[in-house]
């Protein structure tokens, strides 16, 4: 359970950070026009302005959420990287498939604060920090090792920005865009096929929450769990939304259980064990959980990979997750 715990104390401090809007960025970045796909330099937009990267990164340091993922599935090895899910070991999810893990395992180097020593001791030529704090001064920090640091997009949010943006990113700085655009269309053709293949989803709210120690909360204002959802036909239950401001998480007190309430109910763990969801009394007499609308995520892998974000995750979700929802929908 080493990961459920220190994913709970990630996301206890995730939450402290106040957010405002969904995160959208600009036009996604393309490739320079007149340049072929794998040549350098490549110029790609943050919101610290734009970054060049001079030739092909040989030594990457990956500190984003799911930053070393997205490189792995495009066929870079970090030598540094960053265990958001964690996973433990090399930080690798289960859903990267053999041929494209590590041949030597990165210098781990810390989530929320990272271990800049350690970094500069890697000698990168390229640092990714595309899913981030979006901070200054931790911007500052890295752009002080003098290497290219591709952080959020331009008008980006903190820790908000999105699997195809992260992906678009990444694979431009790795001279990977053609193999990145792959991995796009095939996560947006899967996704399609799911939703064609579950018409009864279209149209039907959904309300996304996550139990903690003593406390639920519900995610609001885009993010991934809920694009997720929405790819496959669902829509944001008003209620929840109505009570978003500008975050993307709120917090449910044991009074407004009815906020979980929707055609559909999906519920995971952070920092517990999912069987204190089903136990919980105040969560079954939610109508939607007690008329069986409701999924709460016990397999770990798949709650893992249902809070990625990055696309190989939401891959991996599809098949693990979308049977559950058809299942909690069939009536």
């Amino acid at each position: 359970m080493r990961w459920m715990r220190t994913l709970g104390l990630i996301m206890a401090v995730l939450l402290g950070i106040a957010l405002t809007g969904c995160g959208a960025a600009g036009p996604e970045d393309k490739p320079a026009a007149g340049s072929a796909d794998g040549q350098f330099p490549v110029t790609i937009k943050t919101a610290f302005g734009d970054v060049t990267v001079p030739e092909r990164p040989q030594r990457v340091v990956a500190l984003g959420w799911g930053d070393a993922e997205t490189a792995l599935a495009l066929g870079v090895q970090p030598v540094g990287a960053a265990d958001w899910l964690p996973v433990g070991g090399d930080g690798v999810p289960p859903w990267i498939p053999a041929d494209k893990r590590y041949s030597a395992p990165p210098k781990m180097l810390g989530t929320m604060e990272v271990d800049m020593e350690a970094v500069a001791a890697l000698e990168p030529d390229l640092i990714l920090d595309t899913r981030a704090s979006g901070d200054k001064e931790r911007y500052n920090l890295l752009n002080r090792l003098g290497v290219p640091v591709v952080s959020i997009p331009p008008g980006g949010e903190s820790y908000l920005t999105t699997w195809d943006q992260q992906l678009d990113m990444v694979g431009k700085a790795l001279g990977k865009s053609t193999e990145a655009a792959q991995q796009k269309a095939d996560l947006e053709a899967k996704f399609q096929q799911a939703a064609a293949a579950n018409p009864q989803f279209a149209g039907k709210t959904v309300s996304v929450g996550a139990k903690m120690v003593g406390s639920y909360g519900a995610y609001v204002n885009g993010g991934s769990r809920l694009e997720f959802m929405e790819r496959l036909g669902f829509r944001q239950s008003p209620a929840v939304q109505a009570l978003a401001g500008g975050n993307f998480f709120i917090p449910v007190s044991p009074e407004r259980m009815d906020l979980f309430n929707a055609d559909l109910t999906v519920m995971f763990p952070i920092g517990i064990d999912a069987g204190e969801i089903d136990k919980d009394q105040m969560f079954q007499s939610v109508p939607s959980v007690r008329e069986k609308r409701a999924v709460v995520l016990h397999d770990e892998q798949a709650t893992q990979a249902f809070s990625a974000g990055t696309a190989a995750g939401m891959s991996f979700a599809i098949d693990k997750v979308v049977p559950l929802i058809a299942q909690s929908q069939a009536g």
